[in-house]
């Protein structure tokens, strides 16, 4: 029997995907205009599934204070911290936001998403040393990293990190650095709740199971095709506004759009796997997001690190995560995603890319070639007594990097997010990973600056202040109201109270088990 076809839905804004990109932009909106109309669109039949799920992420609030990466080293051995100063001052922009929400009642308590969880970097050898010395001491003369703490001192590494040091060389050199309020972010419990409180105000409307096959835009809109996924009915939107926060499906997207801002943009896929721990007694006894050093040639979201984690209100410890290729741009993707992509206008950046990054194919292969018992070898740097038998294998979530023209119009590959928005401001996408939804707050309200800027002028920047108190000024420079709005936000999401056992946490988390509870540990 023929499909048939709906008559066309009208709304405002079209949000395609449900993870946290998404529902964080909804909110915005709904905040600063609840009459505007939203429809949110997921292509698989429940919320944050893809790079938003716990399971899917590496969980850090990423703040600049473990992930060394952030933090570059130059030929000249001088240490920048520029981007760290940016990306912990963004991510103070989603505390703030997290924190209004809790305040407003429109989130439940912060135990429910997000848990103090201290960050440290662990190096060793003396050269890895003499760079983390440096880090810290131009890291903590600002004010944004004042808090972080440095040792060389095995046996206050031992306090902070009791089973990294234990079975180690005592005549090896090693040095941490830690900041006690780090937290991890359970993203997929934020994102399900940001789409429940959504779901309870009026003019706001989610579609599972509803995949996006078409945008095309006419005249002051944008008309958009979907499909049920689960009927095979096909449905037409009228949308004044489209957000393609899609993660790795918003590169597809965004070429569907044909907007000249689109042309040029390639993607690279990179999938990624943890080893889980299931000794209890193990878990129990890590407590902190432990970061160290890259191999060459990784990319950052394959940055080592042993991670306390708490997802669906259960305690986990992850190693990871272990870099691989694929074809995919998302996990329940298809392996033809990539060879889809290519189109003549970015054909040549693509291949540029792939020519001039040997290095990280290489890496990418000997990734995927590894056994258990490779793996365990890398682990056992960070845990020298882990056991093989202790941990399992567990695939993560598929990342898009960035591949784009440089200015001289050859292919370069970033590993950075990056906001593609048409001229006239009717649709913008998301493309990239790393920092990611730690970052999201920034990032949809650099889509509201660009896309909506008339209503930001007309009364949507003061409300906007209201739930993000540093919104249009800097952190970076000015240390009173980063003080200020740092006591608020650490104080009502819980980042400074006393550590709790592992049966506090789950007591005060508990929620029934679910699917991707099972599939990690499967």
């Amino acid at each position: 029997m023929a499909n048939t076809q709906a008559n066309t839905a009208k709304v405002d804004a079209l949000l395609v995907g449900s993870g946290v990109m998404s529902s964080t932009l909804a909110t915005l909106l709904k905040k600063l205009d609840p009459t505007i109309n939203i429809l949110m669109v997921e292509r698989l039949d429940q919320v944050a599934a893809e790079s938003s799920d716990g399971w899917n992420n590496a969980g850090t609030g990423h703040a600049g204070y473990c992930e060394l990466n952030y933090t570059p080293q130059d030929a000249n051995g001088d240490v920048s911290i520029d981007r760290a100063l940016t990306i912990n001052a963004n991510f103070e922009m989603s505390l703030q936001l997290w924190s209004s929400l809790i305040d407003l009642g429109e989130l439940p308590q912060a135990q429910q998403f997000i848990h103090p969880t201290p960050h440290i970097s662990f190096v060793w050898g003396e050269d890895n040393v003499a760079f983390l010395r440096q880090r810290h001491q131009k890291l903590s003369a600002h004010h944004l990293f004042a808090d972080m703490e440095y040792s060389e001192d095995p046996a206050v590494l031992a306090e902070w990190m009791p089973l990294v040091m234990v079975g180690r060389d005592k005549n090896e050199a090693v040095a941490a650095t830690r900041v006690p309020y780090g937290a991890d972010v359970d993203f997929g419990s934020l994102t399900r709740q940001l789409v429940d409180n959504l779901q309870q105000q009026s003019g706001f409307e989610l579609k599972t199971a509803h995949e996006v096959y078409a945008l095309q835009k006419q005249n002051d809109h944008w008309h958009v095709s979907l499909k049920n996924r689960s009927t095979g009915r096909h449905e037409s939107i009228q949308a004044g506004f489209v957000f393609l926060g899609a993660g790795g499906g918003a590169l597809p997207l965004l070429q569907k759009s044909n907007i000249p801002e689109s042309k040029g943009y390639g993607g690279f896929p990179v999938s990624g796997q943890w080893l889980v721990c299931h000794d209890e007694s193990v878990i129990r006894k890590h407590h902190a997001k432990v970061y160290g050093k890259a191999a060459i040639g990784a990319p950052p979201m394959s940055v080592p690190h042993l991670d306390t984690r708490i997802i669906n209100g259960k305690p986990a410890l992850l190693f990871g995560p272990y870099a691989g290729f694929t074809t995919r741009f998302l996990k329940a993707g298809s392996s033809l995603d990539l060879i889809r992509s290519v189109r003549a206008n970015n054909l040549k950046p693509m291949l540029d890319v792939g020519i001039n990054n040997m290095d990280l194919t290489r890496y990418l292969i000997s990734e995927v070639m590894q056994s258990h018992n490779d793996r365990i070898a890398t682990l056992k740097h960070y845990l020298p007594d882990a056991r093989a038998e202790d941990w399992t294998l567990a695939q993560a979530g598929q990342r898009v990097q960035i591949i784009k023209k440089d200015d001289s119009g050859r292919g370069k590959l970033e590993f950075g997010t990056e906001l593609v928005a048409a001229q006239d401001g009717s649709l913008a996408a998301l493309l990239g990973a790393s920092p990611g939804a730690s970052v999201a707050t920034k990032a949809m309200i650099e889509v509201l600056e660009r896309c909506f800027p008339e209503r930001m002028n007309s009364g949507w920047q003061q409300a906007l202040k209201e739930l993000v108190p540093s919104y249009g000024e800097s952190l970076i420079a000015d240390g009173q109201l980063l003080q200020k709005i740092r006591q608020h936000t650490l104080t009502t999401l819980g980042l400074t109270a006393q550590k709790k056992s592992r049966a506090e946490v789950v007591n005060l988390n508990h929620q029934p088990e679910t699917n991707s509870d099972r599939r990690s540990t499967g």
